[in-house]
């Protein structure tokens, strides 16, 4: 018997279908530990051979899946966007749990290549709760500076000009001087004294002050608004500072975490992944990446690095990119290729500059070094050891 559920918040709903499709039952289950033992248990000694199939493998599901796992039977994953597909091959187009629930246990029923959910092991566990909180505050951090530079180009666009916002140092400059009347009142003494005193860099603030009191002669008119949007930015400047503690310290916690994973030496030693990318990269395969992927070229096809041939009669060769692919895993790959070629004498910067020679454009000649990363990555974790490239290293033994 297959059984598909189709996971929520409060209630889940279970639906199991036979060797046949026929549906055995299906109904809601809430989503505590009585309710699923008991689904559990009557499912059980309906058949003796159970696959259980779910749409989720976090958040709401957690305590589901910790539970289907103890039974020691098959538990499956088919993702939200297959289910979605998989709809339009029976009939009717509304959309319900419980259709859905039943489309999942049919997917389960036919397909054999779904991916298989096991025991999550404890630090890969909280290696992805603390990236999915760090992916939060890094899209508050890149929102808050877009709004900061919009207030303060509608204000004071000499200033929003002058610095990048993205760091420690103008931000602090910002929680106490937003406009050109300010900036010229604090003078040099004035502002030199506030950013040593608030934290700021020391070696770089001579030229901040020089930078600001540049910007503030180029305006000397007040802009409407001013007197509204300086509080404002003043306010918006101080909760990024704070946000940027927060992420530093959760990036601290993130490395101590991620280092007692037995995987972190060798995936470290690889150029280009650090401790958050490193991080990343387990939190995204699981941490076991033999367990997961077949090969290589499995990963390499989930990252979304691998293309899809989109052949049809005479057209043969016609390769596209993938649609569906786990996005975070490509940022990972994409990222450490990156910071590989940054390295002047490394493998990682020889392989990027042959593919340029090729004639590639730089996003091209970067994804083809992330795909060959996703081998070096599965070569190192299969065999256990880390990478030491003995210099000279050619691109081809790179690859």
């Amino acid at each position: 018997m297959w059984v598909g559920i189709d996971v929520g918040k409060g209630f889940h709903h279970a639906c199991a279908v036979d060797e046949t499709g026929k549906i055995v039952f299906s109904r809601k289950v809430a989503n505590s530990q009585a309710a699923i033992e008991q689904l559990i248990t009557r499912t059980t000694a309906k058949a003796a051979e159970v696959v259980w199939a779910v749409d989720m493998t976090s958040g709401a599901a957690s305590l589901l899946i910790t539970l289907l796992l103890a039974t020691g039977q098959p538990v499956v994953s088919v993702p939200g966007r297959l289910v979605n597909r998989m709809a339009g091959a029976f009939a009717g187009e509304g959309k319900t749990d419980a259709r859905d629930a039943r489309t999942i246990a049919e997917t389960a029923r036919l397909r054999s290549d779904l991916a298989p959910i096991t025991s999550p092991d404890a630090v890969v566990t909280d290696l992805q709760v603390l990236t999915a909180r760090r992916e939060d505050l890094m899209a508050d951090w890149v929102r808050g500076v877009n709004r900061i530079r919009e207030l303060l180009a509608s204000i004071f666009p000499a200033l929003e000009r002058a610095f990048d916002y993205s760091t420690r140092s103008a931000l602090v400059l910002l929680t106490g001087f937003q406009t050109p009347a300010g900036i010229r009142a604090a003078e040099a003494t004035g502002l030199s004294a506030y950013l040593a005193e608030h934290g700021a860099w020391t070696k770089g603030i001579p030229a901040m002050v020089d930078k600001a009191l540049a910007a503030a002669a180029e305006q000397t008119v007040a802009l409407p608004g001013e007197s509204v949007t300086a509080p404002l930015i003043a306010r918006l400047a101080r909760q990024l500072l704070e946000l940027d503690r927060e992420i530093k310290d959760l990036d601290k916690q993130l490395g101590a975490r991620f280092a007692e994973h037995p995987d972190a030496g060798p995936i470290t030693s690889l150029d280009g992944f650090g401790p958050i990318l490193g991080a990343q990269l387990l939190a995204g395969t699981g941490g076991d990446l033999q367990a997961a992927f077949r090969s290589s070229a499995h990963l390499a096809a989930y990252a979304g690095l691998a293309p899809v041939p989109r052949d049809s009669g005479r057209i043969r060769g016609n390769l596209h990119r993938a649609k569906r692919y786990h996005r975070g895993l490509r940022r990972v790959f994409y990222l450490a290729a990156l910071s590989a070629i940054k390295r002047p004498d490394g493998p990682s910067r020889a392989f990027y500059l042959r593919k340029r020679g090729e004639g590639k454009r730089h996003t091209q000649a970067l994804i083809a070094l992330a795909r060959r990363l996703v081998d070096v990555i599965w070569a190192l974790l299969r065999d256990g050891r880390e990478f030491h490239p003995s210099p000279p290293l050619t691109a081809t033994a790179a690859a």
